[in-house]
């Protein structure tokens, strides 16, 4: 498929944004049978106008311009898609999905490197108490970005990761665990709520960081997919969990693919490969990954948790993707294969604002 550049529509993007004022029709122009790029345009439009102007998230952020992108030397996949937004309030950056602005009661971010405290290999928004960074620096960083992302300290609920595919059911009763207060609870990858001020909150250096959103029943859902991980499938785990807990329809659900590394960054052995065969059809082999001279393979994650998203029933226009490679960025973000190991930890939030 031709790839397309915002750059080469802007004159059009503009145009159509600034017929496109009222949020409702912008919303139903956006939904026609438009060719790709002409809806990629539209939607892209509308978000940047929409938060700009305070429309969907209740408070003024700044959007990251283009050539503010460009300035951050940051490394965007999948030109021809909607990528991730860049967002920066009181000094903190950090990314957000275009296709969940459009539900006022969920708040989500995916954190940076940028805006934190910590120092050395830490630098500067670490989230993890684990990797020898000083715990004061680390709950200043997840202070800074609470406040920026318009979310409470107290309201977080961390994951205590060990690759597995356990998804647990989170309540008000879990609030500040492995943040304020220990953890009451071992090898959770993946968390689920529908209570109103819970934040849920998973790390990453690489690995793939799947959202969930029923914007009918008011649910979410993290999860932390790495290889092993996406090998069983915790992405549907997690959809048939919702489904259990709350009703949910996956036709209903929003999903996405968060920051993670990419497949010409990803070489694996075969010992790994041979588990994906087990676990994904013949059909969809070339897709995920191909054998190089050296007898290794280069795997890709982000088709693999795709292709399981499909298969459990979320709708193809509910998928988004992050467009960012955690390896490709390591200024930026995060990454365990970059650094060799020396690093912090990335988070994903997700969480459903409060009732007012």
């Amino acid at each position: 498929m031709k790839k397309y550049s915002c750059n080469l529509y802007a004159p059009l993007c503009g145009i159509l944004c600034q017929n496109s004022v009222d949020v409702a029709r912008c919303c139903a122009l956006s939904g026609q049978n438009l060719p790709q790029i002409v809806t990629h345009i539209l939607q892209k439009a509308f978000f940047k106008h929409a938060l700009e102007n305070e429309f969907l998230t209740g408070s003024r952020r700044t959007v990251r311009s283009e050539e503010e992108e460009n300035q951050m030397k940051i490394k965007w996949h999948n030109d021809n898609k909607l990528h991730m937004q860049v967002k920066e309030n009181n000094g903190v950056t950090y990314l957000t999905y275009p296709s969940f602005e459009q539900f006022p009661d969920i708040v989500h971010c995916f954190s940076t490197r940028l805006g934190g405290v910590s120092q050395g290999i830490f630098s500067s928004m670490n989230l993890s108490f684990t990797r020898g960074d000083e715990e004061n620096a680390v709950k200043d960083n997840y202070r800074r970005l609470s406040a920026a992302v318009g979310f409470s300290l107290e309201d977080i609920v961390t994951s205590d990761q060990t690759h597995t595919t356990n998804v647990q059911l989170v309540g008000a009763e879990d609030r500040g665990k492995g943040v304020t207060r220990p953890r009451t609870y071992k090898d959770v990858d993946g968390m689920i709520t529908n209570v109103p001020g819970v934040v849920l909150c998973t790390f990453y250096a690489d690995c793939v960081p799947l959202y969930f959103v029923d914007p009918v029943h008011k649910a979410v859902g993290l999860a932390h997919s790495g290889w092993r991980g996406t090998v069983g499938k915790i992405g549907k785990v997690t959809i048939e969990k919702m489904a259990e807990q709350f009703g949910s329809d996956p036709e209903e659900i929003f999903t996405a693919i968060g920051p993670s590394i990419c497949q010409d960054c990803y070489e694996v052995s075969e010992d790994v490969i041979l588990e994906f065969q087990k676990a994904f059809e013949e059909k969809y082999w070339e897709k995920l990954f191909y054998k190089k001279k050296n007898g290794k393979y280069q795997l890709n994650l982000w088709e693999a948790n795709h292709i399981i998203f499909l298969e459990a029933g979320i709708k193809e226009d509910h998928i988004s993707v992050p467009g960012i490679c955690t390896c490709c960025n390591p200024e930026f973000l995060f990454s365990h294969r970059a650094s060799h190991g020396r690093r912090g930890n990335l988070a994903a939030f997700l969480g459903i604002l409060r009732e007012k």
